[in-house]
């Protein structure tokens, strides 16, 4: 098993091409897009971040849920139309709940991993992708919600990481730029914040240069599985092709469901919408307004990263909606009236508006590793933690591929 297909060109489809590389393999990469990461990995928050990898199976989600249901603006909203795998979805979801410690904990373990391999990977192939290295504080207005937090703080030791609490004094020495009448909060001095695009066009690029080949602008649709591997068929400006590959990886995202059916294996991702505004600031007033360190609003679920000298990306909010990517006002107007009240100094006149689909898994875990048949691997699921996680769940899905060839070679 030499010759790998994988489908699907974002953060994980272009670490676990990399990954795949360093073991030997050679490895042709497919995308519907003209280029890589222009999906849920163009515009998302920009965290990575073991500091928020507490995972949403809880009854405090569930209520939530109903709660906001009739408000449009709310950080979670759910559409009521009936929808089989909508609410399917959340049976399982709710079925998971007693893991809720356990995915918790491991997910914060995968989220260390993953950092290291971030890093060396662009540092070996000498790319830059707007790393700040200052930390995510997480910021709480009353002392209900920083309690609860104290409890999650718990969980996250357990996985390996350090967070503490500070004081608003202490808050406004990591961040002079944050304004606002506030509690307390949590730093996680070990975190970071980074351009996911940037940083899956250098990579992809280094992948290309080591002998990927991409083929971009393919529709796939049909995968057959073979005794000795597995056919794609795609379709591009050429007209319709096929390949034969020893072995395939699913990286596609939301529509990893649908490719792992045709394989016989049921994947269960759910499209989570996320939005996400890019303020460009191009005046001084608002460049000096901005923060560095990223910032994490639990109760508005709203994050930050400071892209460079001249942008601010501001992500937030979960909708299940279904495949439906179209930009709400009224969900987009949240993110825009959060900046205006936390940072009154920043123009928000050039706001770019995004949305994007979340592949999320109901236990809160990415689908990592083998399917049914012994050529089929995937590696997707991540919901909001794609950017965070990755780059560990390329290196576990490309050994496990390793160890399955070295086996079939024996």
């Amino acid at each position: 098993m030499r010759k790998i297909a994988v489908i699907g060109a974002g953060i994980t489809g272009i670490t676990t091409t990399y990954a795949l590389l360093n073991r030997g393999f050679e490895v042709t990469v497919f995308d519907k897009n003209r280029y890589a990461a222009m999906e849920t990995s163009f515009a998302n928050g920009g965290q990575l971040s073991a500091s928020n990898a507490e995972v949403w199976t809880q009854w405090s989600t569930i209520f939530k849920g109903l709660k906001w249901m009739t408000q449009r603006g709310a950080p979670l909203l759910v559409n009521p139309k009936p929808s089989w795998h909508k609410y399917s979805w959340m049976a399982e979801f709710m079925a998971n709940i007693p893991n809720y410690k356990a995915n918790t904990i491991e997910t914060v373990r995968l989220a260390i991993s993953a950092r290291d391999h971030l890093r060396g990977h662009a540092a070996a192939e000498g790319f830059e992708f707007d790393l700040e290295q200052r930390g995510i504080l997480h910021v709480y207005d009353c002392k209900p919600d920083f309690d609860k937090a104290a409890k999650v703080n718990d969980l996250l030791a357990e996985g390996g990481l350090e967070r503490h609490a500070v004081t608003p004094d202490e808050m406004q020495k990591i961040e002079p730029a944050l304004q606002g009448n506030l509690y307390g909060g949590y730093y996680t001095q070990s975190d970071f914040t980074g351009d996911i695009h940037s940083y899956a066009k250098g990579l992809g690029a280094a992948c290309k240069r080591r002998g990927a080949v991409f083929q971009y602008d393919a529709q796939v649709e049909t995968l057959t599985k073979c005794t000795d591997g597995i056919d794609v068929r795609w379709s591009d400006k050429t007209g319709h092709v096929s390949d034969h590959f020893d072995g395939i990886v699913i990286c596609a995202g939301v529509r990893s469901r649908d490719l792992a059916a045709q394989l016989g294996d049921r994947v269960n991702i759910y499209p989570v919408k996320g939005y996400s505004i890019t303020v460009q600031m191009e005046d001084d007033t608002s460049r000096a307004a901005a923060p560095w360190v990223s910032l994490l609003d639990d109760k508005a679920k709203i994050v930050t990263s400071r892209l460079g000298p001249n942008k601010f990306r501001v992500a937030g909010t979960a909708e299940f909606n279904g495949y439906n990517k179209d930009i709400r006002n009224d969900r987009i107007e949240p993110l825009v009236k959060w900046v205006e009240k936390l940072f009154p100094d920043i123009s928000t006149e050039h706001a770019i508006p995004w949305a994007g689909l979340r592949p999320m898994m109901p236990n809160m875990m990415p689908r990592v590793g083998a399917g049914r048949a012994p050529q089929v691997f995937y590696n997707t699921g991540h919901g909001h933690l794609g950017w965070t996680l990755s780059a560990a769940t390329a290196e576990i899905v490309a050994d496990s591929i390793l160890q399955a060839s070295q086996k079939n070679s024996r």
